[in-house]
């Protein structure tokens, strides 16, 4: 029979699934007894039961196969808020999931996902960033990551932490410039291994970079996980607005609730003056919020830094917090949060009605 102090020695060899340093250097290992068996009493931080069952083989492993009972205490997984009619969610560990869309491209919608994500970091939120824009991820360059390899842990893949929060892309997968020619189907796997083969922390919210508009990937990932609320990206012109619309009825079709529209290049800041002028209109999207019953989350202005700062991985938000559009970005993540909270106070989205994908037909419910 093994003492406790080779026991507890022995279970310096188990290291926490994901990271590179054992369990107790982490002080996860609460209590140890030896009677006539081992017993073993640990506490982890990580909600997913693949982490739990990880340890027990390890454990066994390093007593060499002693008769040892062991105890893992994990915090609750939250309730379940799914979308889809299996009540499937495929990263449990995740509290939140916010979908940022638009319904045309070119809109600015991965600028403000990446400004809001930092904003709500600044919070004090631990936040991550999925970039499901598969065609044309652009996350990583906005985040200065172009060349940045993600850590392959066991056979899942480390999000890269920058600027304060978790990023996976595609963008740092594949060669820089190269083309994704997929049909749909590879789509909708690329998301869901994105999503299930990343070892995302315990996040309090991961902000999900759609494709421009209402397609495969937004349909998996509303079966894939319990989507908490929809961010609608728009810009103030006409034309801009009629494709907001079709963005928005995909979020209700998804039963998703809407927390809110940001109106993008929503008039211009003039760096000589500081004065603001509005080429492209400004406060357009006012009727639409009234019409879907939601609220505006901000107008954020074309300003000159946040081209600078995309092009460069310098996020407004991080380096310019005091410019305008910095904290217009910072409102918008309280307005952000505080529907969150509201929706989840109220139990949830209720996404029960969306139905699987048959043949190639999305059988949203009517």
């Amino acid at each position: 029979m093994l003492s406790k102090d080779q026991v507890i020695e022995r279970l310096k060899g188990v290291v926490y699934p994901g990271f590179d340093k054992d369990i107790v250097s982490f002080g996860f290992v609460k209590n140890v007894e030896v009677t006539d068996k081992i017993y073993i009493e640990i506490e982890i931080v990580s909600s997913n039961p693949d982490v739990a069952k990880e340890l027990r083989v390890d454990i066994s492993r390093v007593l060499g196969g002693a008769d040892a009972d062991v105890k893992i205490i994990q915090p609750k997984i939250p309730e379940e808020k799914s979308n889809s009619v299996s009540g499937k969610n495929i990263a449990p560990q995740v509290k939140n999931f916010v979908m940022v869309s638009s319904g045309k491209g070119g809109v600015g919608k991965s600028t403000t996902t990446l400004n809001l994500a930092i904003s709500l970091a600044k919070l004090g939120k631990k936040v991550g960033i999925l970039d499901a824009d598969i065609y044309g991820p652009n996350i990583p360059r906005m985040l200065g990551e172009v060349g940045t390899q993600p850590q392959v842990v066991g056979n899942k893949l480390k999000p890269i932490l920058s600027h304060g929060v978790e990023m996976m892309s595609m963008g740092v997968l594949m060669e820089e410039g190269a083309s994704l020619i997929w049909r749909g189907s590879m789509i909708m796997k690329a998301i869901e291994q994105l999503l299930r083969d990343v070892l995302w922390s315990e996040l309090d919210v991961l902000l999900l970079d759609m494709p421009p508009g209402t397609g495969d990937a937004q349909l998996t990932l509303a079966q894939s996980v319990p989507v908490t609320a929809g961010v609608c990206v728009t810009t103030p012109q006409v034309v801009a607005l009629d494709d907001s619309k079709r963005g928005l009825d995909m979020f209700e079709k998804l039963h998703i609730p809407i927390a809110g529209i940001v109106e993008n290049m929503s008039g211009f800041i003039c760096p000589d003056n500081g004065k603001e002028y509005d080429i492209f209109g400004k406060g357009t999207t006012a009727k639409l919020a009234e019409i879907y019953k939601t609220q505006i989350l901000a107008e954020i202005p074309i300003e000159p830094a946040v081209r600078v700062g995309g092009d460069s991985g310098k996020p407004v938000s991080f380096y310019q917090p005091e410019s305008v559009t910095a904290k217009r970005y910072e409102d918008a993540a309280r307005k952000l949060w505080e529907e969150i909270e509201k929706i989840n106070n109220n139990g949830g989205a209720d996404n029960s009605a969306i139905q699987p994908v048959m043949d190639g037909k999305s059988a949203c419910s009517k």
